[in-house]
């Protein structure tokens, strides 16, 4: 090859060099939106899909930025399930349980009545067959799900009346989050799905009796204790709801392998990070409520007794019924037992014991 050839192929692949290299950056660079369920003024849930955000922007070097939006700005709070599986959202960040009335099988990929608490929950996701069962499901609707945050167990809300036995259920007008309310009509409740948003003007008005949202640090910042003297516990319908990240799958499919892998771990971090979060802070908040008056109450015992064999018999109409609940109620009620023999010996008397020390 003589020498105007090489500097003529070199001049070639210097014009390529300079022509693609920009290209394939442009190509690099990922801007999603995601919808979130929940309002900005809550640090802790809203703030998951913040912290999810600013981890995948920093795995990326800043080549996949998610702008994060509250209910409400670019999506209702219950319609984000509609955005993302029409593709006119890449994701969202939601409680999937506020979607049983598509198909109450939206339920078991979040919390339902007497179910697996957080610990068991993420362990039927990612080392059971949850994630598997649920991603199945979620593909009718064009979606892949990733676990994205949980709340702990919660507690049972805030009422303008005393609850002394099951008879005062009866007629009681209760916002609670989408499929719990099957169960609680069994008891007399009327079940009402209001966003977190709108809670506290229903309850002042008296639009309803009562209403549950997660807990103290959550519900102090919300003033549900202005509005309604007594605060139960246990919540027995969210012994560990997990919220999740909604994605649609083709906008999954079209991220490179590395993309996948951040956007993956991001939702993990906020996925452990939320329920640090309100393990931390729900202690002093729940101080803070009842030095300021709030009457903190557990549930009587025939309440708590209805209610399980209510939820009982819920899931024995689901399994007649419902295809898609059978088959995955089935591997997640196998794994309820089994975590629970296991966290009866371990768990269960430890947290019993020193919950009855002096420290």
């Amino acid at each position: 090859m003589d020498r105007r050839s090489i500097i003529k192929n070199a001049g070639i692949a210097g014009v390529l060099a300079a022509g693609a290299a920009p290209a394939v950056h442009a190509q690099a660079a990922v801007r999603w939106r995601l919808a979130s369920s929940f309002p900005k003024a809550l640090d802790t849930i809203f703030g998951a899909a913040e912290t999810f955000a600013k981890h995948v922007k920093e795995m990326s070097g800043g080549k996949f930025e998610i702008s994060i939006h509250a209910a409400g700005e670019i999506a209702p709070a219950f319609g984000v399930v509609d955005a993302v599986q029409q593709g006119s959202l890449e994701c969202a960040h939601t409680a999937p349980y506020y979607f049983f009335g598509k198909n109450e099988t939206f339920a078991l990929g979040c919390a339902i009545p007497f179910g697996l608490n957080s610990r068991q929950m993420t362990a039927w996701m990612y080392q059971g067959n949850g994630l598997k069962l649920m991603r199945e499901f979620y593909a009718k609707y064009n979606i892949v799900n990733f676990p994205m945050g949980n709340t702990g167990a919660q507690m049972g809300g805030w009422y303008r009346k005393e609850i002394k036995s099951l008879k005062d259920l009866q007629g009681l007008k209760f916002r609670t989050g989408g499929f719990p309310g099957k169960v609680m009509e069994k008891l007399g409740v009327v079940p009402q799905n209001i966003p977190g948003g709108e809670i506290y003007t229903a309850l002042e008005k008296g639009t309803i009796d009562a209403a549950e949202w997660i807990g103290p640090y959550d519900d102090q910042k919300l003033g549900f204790n202005k509005v309604a003297p007594f605060y139960y516990y246990p919540g027995w319908w969210e012994g560990g709801p997990q919220l999740d990240l909604f994605v649609n799958n083709k906008a999954y499919e079209a991220l490179s392998p590395e993309n996948k892998s951040i956007l993956e771990n991001a939702a993990a971090y906020a996925h452990t990070d939320m329920q640090a979060k309100y393990d931390a802070r729900n202690p002093g908040a729940l101080k803070q409520l009842v030095g300021s008056g709030t009457k903190l109450r557990p549930f009587p015992n025939d309440v708590l007794a209805a209610a399980f064999k209510a939820a009982e018999q819920t899931y024995a109409e689901l399994n007649e019924k419902n295809e898609d609940w059978k088959k995955i109620f089935a591997d997640y009620a196998k794994f309820r037992a089994e975590s629970n023999l296991w966290f009866r010996f371990t768990e269960a008397k430890f947290d019993g014991f020193m919950q009855n020390q002096k420290l």
